[in-house]
């Protein structure tokens, strides 16, 4: 057989075989094919949902993919994060994962009903939240500084209110008092933000730490006063209030973060698709300022930088927890 007679034998192979090797890519569908569910942990009008609602809108706008934002409330983040672990693989069920259900309970109580570190695949991060540090506006102290030399002071006890055991803000002062030297503070409990600040403006306690979203109504009011933030940076909404760090604690951070989370073995190409779009809705300017006003900052990156930071954020807080003794239900 000839050179000639050979490429036209494979010229023509291959022409029988392209409407075959066609079909096949016509076959496949395109995706998504129906709504996308992405399953929040707490319940609507909180800050998890409201940031959830957001980067969905914004992602449909784009995309024109239909998201349906499902709120699954209870177990402290655990039953709506369950199941988006036990959901298919499939890219249709999302979960909003955060910094309590995926860095702190899973270390701090005694069971928890899914292996954070191999049930999720991180999608994207989305936006991280810092607490403030408030004490009330007749209070003696002024500053940072002022308040950790009270609980230094021979005999000093700071009296620190908490929304609730086992939040940021409650891990926030154990962090503080960690690397500050206090011996001597008292947590109280509460079972949520608005009877814990009561106590704080009625005296009862002297400090908090608290979400932007609790306090800055009532640091707007002149009824508290703002110490510090658990940020690496300022917050646009309070401009003049310095970060933790900044006030003698270098790299103190403490802040719930929103991660995009999927099932574990969620195909790769879906993934990138996922993040691609969040990286967009991220990069909006209306979803900045709305990130921005609520007392949030953008977080964003690749696919691989989501989980880098999932990771580092686990080690960080189990390391913490671990020292710290930490227990709750």
């Amino acid at each position: 057989m000839s050179e000639m007679q050979r490429r036209d034998l494979i010229q023509l192979a291959l022409a029988a075989a392209l409407p075959v090797l066609t079909g096949r890519v016509q076959a496949q569908p395109a995706w998504p094919t129906r709504p996308v569910r992405l399953i929040v942990p707490y319940a609507a009008g909180g800050g998890t949902d409201a940031v959830a609602r957001l980067i969905a809108e914004r992602i449909t706008l784009d995309t024109k993919w239909p998201i349906i934002v499902d709120n699954k409330p209870g177990g402290a983040g655990n039953i709506g994060l369950d199941l988006v672990a036990k959901a298919a693989a499939d890219g249709y069920t999302l979960g909003l994962g955060q910094t309590s259900n995926l860095a702190i309970n899973p270390v701090a109580m005694e069971r928890v009903p899914f292996n954070e570190q191999k049930d999720f695949v991180a999608v994207a991060a989305l936006a991280e939240v810092p607490t403030i540090l408030v004490v009330r506006q007749d209070a003696p102290w002024g500053s940072l500084a002022d308040l950790i030399k009270a609980g230094r002071s021979s005999g000093g006890q700071l009296r620190q209110g908490l929304a609730g055991t086992g939040t940021v803000g409650h891990l926030a002062g154990v962090m503080l008092a960690r690397k500050a030297g206090l011996n001597n503070v008292l947590d109280i409990p509460y079972k949520g933000a608005a009877p814990a600040i009561t106590d704080l403006l009625g005296g009862q306690t002297d400090c908090m730490f608290a979400t932007p979203q609790a306090v800055i109504g009532m640091l707007k009011a002149g009824r508290l006063r703002a110490l510090a933030v658990t940020s690496l940076t300022r917050l646009a909404i309070l401009p003049n209030t310095p970060t933790v760090a900044e006030s003698g604690f270098a790299g103190f951070q403490a802040t719930d973060w929103k991660l995009l989370v999927a099932p574990a073995k969620t195909p790769k190409e879906l993934l990138q698709t996922l993040n691609a779009a969040a990286e967009r809705a991220l990069a909006q300017s209306a979803t900045r300022e709305r990130l921005a006003a609520e007392g949030s900052l953008p977080l964003g990156g690749s696919l691989e930088a989501a989980a880098r930071f999932l990771q580092t954020e686990q080690a960080r807080w189990r390391e913490l927890i671990k020292a710290s003794a930490i227990k709750f239900d």
